[in-house]
């Protein structure tokens, strides 16, 4: 009992020294934990000699994470989405399991594997992608709803995913068996489908306390009673958890619970991604590495895929596609739960140390890519995106009053006023839709059309460069189709007018 008790504390320490460092670097707790795990585990320190020692509480830790994912999981807007949302959505898990499942079956590894590697490159974190839409400060732009959309029914697609996984990780042997084994978990999950649509009030009456305390331990005991009974019908305890977490977001206790519930989330959740990270044998990361290399890869490629049809969809424009397609890029908890199913059902014991890898490079990856968006958006295609070219800055496509209430105007130049004076270049043109007046862009070395709204106060301009269709705002940053591209006429004939 004192190791176990001793291994306990360290991973507690070590996983918040590791992430509070990690945290000043704008880096995700959950590798940060990892590290914590393999620096702890066997292959380094031994401080964690027997991993098996701390799986109960490693489990508990999962339970109550996916608990509180199914308590905070926003049925209603799910279920009231527009097509456009759910489209996006399913394309984009389409795109990324699909890529996921053909990378599986490469590997040679198995049916079975090839299935929890698909799951695993194809789902995004939602721990992370909220944080990293909460940190870089995008919660305001036009593709985060879209954003936060796609992970909400990803975290759908996760129970139903699970499903489909429980006869491969129970040995299912015939197709009888397997089609059983099916059964039960879709019959599980839609049972608890059905309480928490018709007798989430019966629930909250068993569970329901004025007392804090007594209110906690209700829940988590029925969260832990749930997912062992999930256990024990072969379903697995991970659906058992979020399921009931989606019962409980039915009831009248559901802010109390959310909220009661957070911080003993964070210390189970640590411990549990402690563990893993500490099961990782450090010999195999070799023999994967590859592999990984190439799900990296695939993984980028997808999501560029995916924020293409997002903002073909959506109208939006090339920073907003890429800002999606690098926030989606990061795995976490997920892909750990996969990944820890997997080695529970004896599958093969490289899957462990590759999904590991794996979700360190994204978690990692992610966030530092995510920064970079303004630059690496001006890479994105621009046939496919409704017409839309890049534009420096520009992060929305809606329209806006400014733009609404902007007239026409004709350009007074055929090149830019002040450089044509000067006898500078310039690399693409702008026109001011208030007075016509025609400056270089933000490329330039002058940069005349911000200039010229700085001083003038004129909102907005559009592109006099061939092809470009746009208006663009600069108090709103909006960005539209010009439904009237300017048209140069001499300054002569503009004064007539």
């Amino acid at each position: 009992m004192a190791a176990e008790l001793v291994a306990l504390g360290a991973a507690g320490l070590a996983a918040g020294t590791l992430a509070r460092g990690g945290r000043r670097l704008a880096l995700p707790t959950i590798p940060s934990y990892m590290v914590a795990g393999i620096l702890l585990g066997p292959s380094v320190l031994g401080v964690i000699s027997d991993v098996h020692s701390l799986e109960l509480v490693a489990a508990i830790g999962l339970i109550v994470l996916l608990f509180h994912l199914g308590v905070e999981f926003p049925l209603e807007q799910v279920m009231s989405s527009g097509r456009r949302v759910l489209a996006t959505a399913f394309g984009y898990i389409g795109l990324n399991v699909g890529g996921g499942l053909a990378l599986g079956f490469a590997l040679g590894w198995g049916t079975a594997e090839a299935l929890v590697i698909a799951g695993a490159v194809g789902i995004s974190s939602s721990a992370i992608v909220t944080k990293l839409m909460v940190e870089l400060r995008r919660l305001a732009n036009t593709e985060t709803p879209v954003i936060l959309g796609v992970i909400v029914v990803e975290d759908l697609f996760l129970a139903v995913y699970l499903a489909v996984l429980a006869p491969f990780l129970g040995g299912a042997e015939t197709a009888g068996e397997a089609a059983l084994q099916f059964g039960v978990a879709l019959g599980f999950i839609i049972g608890l489908f059905l309480l928490a649509r018709y007798a989430a009030k019966l629930i909250g009456m068993l569970v329901g306390s004025d007392d804090n305390e007594l209110l906690i331990v209700l829940v988590i005991g029925l969260a832990v009673f749930v997912a062992g009974v999930a256990e024990m019908l072969g379903v697995s305890d991970a659906i058992g958890a979020l399921m009931i977490g989606l019962v409980i977001s039915r009831t009248a206790v559901k802010e109390r619970v959310e909220r009661l519930i957070l911080p003993i989330r964070d210390a189970f959740a640590a411990i549990f991604f402690v563990v893993f990270g500490a099961s990782i044998p450090l010999d195999a990361v070799g023999e994967i590495a590859l592999p990984v290399a190439a799900a990296v890869v695939l993984t980028i490629i997808t999501n560029t895929l995916g924020g293409l049809l997002l903002a073909r969809i959506y109208r939006l424009n090339q920073r907003a596609a890429t800002n999606a397609a690098l926030a989606l890029v990061g795995r976490g908890e997920f892909s750990l739960i996969l990944a820890t199913m997997a080695i529970a059902a004896g599958l093969d014991d490289r899957i462990g140390p590759f999904v590991a890898l794996y979700v360190l490079i994204l978690a990692f990856a992610g966030p530092l890519l995510s920064t970079r968006s303004r630059h690496l958006s001006k890479a994105m295609p621009t046939g496919v995106l409704a017409g839309y070219r890049y534009v420096e800055q520009e992060t929305m496509a809606e329209p806006c009053a400014h733009l609404i209430d902007a007239g026409p105007a004709a350009p007074v130049a055929e090149g830019c006023v002040d450089c044509l004076a000067a006898g500078d270049e310039w690399v693409h043109l702008r026109v001011c839709l208030g007075c016509g007046y025609v400056g270089c862009c933000d490329d330039s070395t002058n940069r005349h059309a911000t200039g010229h709204h700085e001083a003038s106060g004129h909102p907005c301009i559009a592109s006099m460069e061939p092809g470009e269709d746009w208006r663009y705002c600069y108090p709103d940053r909006v960005l539209i189709p010009d439904p009237e591209p300017p048209v140069f006429r001499p300054a002569s004939a503009a004064a007539d007018d």
